[in-house]
């Protein structure tokens, strides 16, 4: 069997009838009706029941059927590939993203990947609730955490880069009410917090020195859904808050705000690729994911040299 052979069997079942697969094809009936013939007669098998009004598959018919379509459908897709290997990409990209990363790193950096690549169409959807990637039609996300759970057995995933969660407070609030020395001394502190779970007063702390895991339970007067916010809060001294060093790279490097306690941080929080599982990834899918890895592989938001606090310390400017 063929190529052809698989197409014309799906042909036939698609139409229900060997003149409407003839239609189709823009040949007369007789061709149609000769070659599944012979088909039949070089298989020893009968693929179709014919009747006064309809042909319908045979049961050893309908299975060639199903076994046609998987292997069509793989045809088509490497010759997809193959063609994709020798042109420039085309085609639309649909992404989601957290309002958050999505304006601040990946925007600025899906503007250029579109630069490189004139013929793409990028569309970017910013949201706080992670959609259902392959229900509403999305060919990826860029997330702040990895495939879990039931997801992890339909989508695929890509770390594209490390970032942590760390303590920050504004110098102001830290003169005002010093600086906590330890963990514990953190519930004696206003502590600014986004109410984003059921769980949103514990946060999940990671001792650097040996990954031990401490649980501090924290509260203050003000406490939003809205990270940003929150971030707002604490840029204008009214507590402590636990942030991604991707959003506040820029105020550590002014010295807007200061570490708190730099020993500990939350570590669940890298950039992940998400995406829907496919039988293969286009090319452009395949350039923008290598492109996004290389473009956050330094973690151009960690800023090593900025201050962490210190009891009665003052920022560098």
């Amino acid at each position: 069997m063929d190529r052809a052979d698989l197409e014309l069997l799906l042909a036939i079942r698609a139409h229900g009838s060997l003149a409407g697969a003839a239609s189709a094809a823009d040949v007369v009936p007789s061709v149609i009706t000769k070659r599944l013939a012979a088909l039949e007669a070089r298989l020893g098998l009968k693929l179709f029941q014919r009747t006064t009004r309809r042909v319908v598959p045979t049961a050893e018919g309908e299975a060639l059927c199903e076994r046609a379509t998987g292997l069509l459908a793989g045809f088509q897709a490497m010759e997809a590939e193959l063609q994709e290997r020798h042109k420039e990409p085309v085609g639309r990209i649909r992404l989601a993203a957290t309002f958050g990363f999505g304006r601040a790193w990946l925007g600025p950096a899906l503007a250029e990947f579109q630069e490189r690549h004139a013929q793409l169409d990028l569309q970017l959807q910013l949201t706080e609730q992670l959609p259902d990637l392959a229900v509403e039609g999305f060919d990826g996300a860029v997330w702040l955490w990895a495939v879990r759970g039931q997801r992890a057995t339909e989508w695929t995933g890509r770390r594209l880069a490390r970032n942590q969660r760390v303590l920050v407070a504004s110098p102001a609030y830290l003169r005002a009410r010093g600086t906590p020395a330890s963990i514990e001394e953190l519930a004696a502190h206003e502590c600014l917090v986004v109410r984003e779970n059921e769980q949103f007063d514990i946060w999940r702390l990671q001792r650097e020195r040996d990954r031990a895991e401490v649980r501090v339970r924290v509260g203050g007067p003000l406490s939003s859904n809205s990270g940003e916010l929150v971030r707002d809060w604490c840029l204008a001294g009214r507590g402590i808050m636990l942030r991604s060093l991707w959003d506040i790279a820029g105020a550590l490097a002014a010295g807007e705000l200061v570490r708190v306690l730099p020993a500990y941080a939350m570590t669940d929080a890298d950039i992940h690729w998400l995406a829907p599982h496919t039988a293969s990834t286009p090319k452009r899918i395949r350039l923008l994911v290598d492109f996004l890895a290389e473009r956050f592989r330094g973690e151009p938001w960690k800023l090593t040299a900025s201050p962490a606090a210190r009891p009665g310390s003052r920022p560098r400017r």
